[in-house]
């Protein structure tokens, strides 16, 4: 049902570094490239995401209540990305672990404060 999500950033340069390594571990490629806009996805694939610079000119903010769910293969995976996002400069918001009987995921805000997971069912 969704085709991608987009995110707003303050310095796209930062952001591409960040969303780079995420990608690269969840083996998703850049879809495209524009001066205030970058893209991760696959044709035909699940949901992608973008971040850039604000299309009215305002200030990015942070949608209070908003979060990305990055679905992982496994556990590990979950691992990685949650501590891969905070080597990249995110910070925490709940380590990774189980949130009841079949749900596993690691919590963190991207250096401009999205909100994102990583998490695998089951």
């Amino acid at each position: 049902m969704i085709g991608y999500v987009t995110l707003g950033t303050r310095d796209l340069a930062r952001a591409s570094k960040f969303y780079d390594a995420i990608a690269a571990e969840l083996g998703t490629p850049r879809m495209f490239t524009m001066d205030n806009f970058i893209a991760w996805g696959t044709p035909e694939g699940g949901a992608g995401i973008g971040v850039g610079y604000p299309y009215d000119g305002n200030a990015m903010s942070v949608g209070n209540g908003v979060m990305v769910a990055l679905q992982a293969k496994d556990k590990a995976q979950v691992d990685r990305i949650y501590h891969l996002a905070l080597s990249l400069g995110a910070t925490d918001e709940g380590p990774p672990g189980p949130r009841g009987d079949t749900f596993y995921a690691g919590y963190f805000r991207d250096p401009d404060g999205n909100k994102l997971n990583a998490f695998v069912m089951g």
